[in-house]
């Protein structure tokens, strides 16, 4: 029995497994597939997160590719093949949100102060609470802080070059901000 799209009963449905079984030797009906039967909801999520055809149809593709390329990264004792599509989908186009986020919107609000700054005297006390809170921050916490926000860099990325787990980047990010903000609300 060949594993692709079924000529003789086309009510007949091929598991996910199946096709990913037959990906895995080559077959190329299987991928369409596959492809057919899940492209929709790929691009549904990535749409919703980008709010950009372009950008979801990319997004698109690059999942298919991915699926294409390396078929066993899908397990089916973990979940079904839409919702794991679903999730990729999701996180891939939140991760090219992140990309271009620092070209098209700075709308991020990383501290909100609420004393009036339209005297350099309350600008420079403000100035002088933040430098003294990120000192006096450990050394691996300001350093997060600083990549984040001084040099555009997301959660991932300073995960990748300072080979510390993703929670941890995020831990360390969100506690620094925490204590800039009570710094500042005194």
């Amino acid at each position: 029995m060949k594993i692709g799209v079924p000529s003789a009963d086309p009510n007949a449905m091929t598991s996910d497994l199946e096709l990913v079984t037959a990906i895995r030797s080559g077959d190329q009906n299987a991928m369409t597939t596959l492809y057919d039967r899940f492209s929709s909801i790929v691009y549904s999520v990535a749409l919703r997160v980008l709010q950009d055809t372009g950008a979801a149809e990319d997004v698109l593709q690059d999942i298919f590719m991915q699926l294409w390329r390396n078929p066993g990264a899908f397990d089916a004792s973990r979940g079904n093949m839409a919702a794991w599509l679903a999730v990729i989908a999701r996180n891939r186009a939140i991760d090219a949100l992140r990309r271009r986020r620092p070209e098209n919107d700075i709308e991020d609000l990383v501290v909100s102060v609420e004393h009036d700054l339209a005297s350099e005297t309350d600008r420079s006390r403000t100035m002088e609470k933040v430098r003294g809170a990120l000192q006096a921050m450990p050394a691996p916490q300001r350093s997060a802080l600083e990549m984040a926000y001084f040099e555009g860099l997301s959660h991932s990325e300073i995960a990748g070059k300072t080979g510390e787990p993703l929670g941890t980047i995020k831990t360390r990010i969100r506690a620094g901000l925490l204590a800039l903000r009570k710094v500042l609300a005194v």
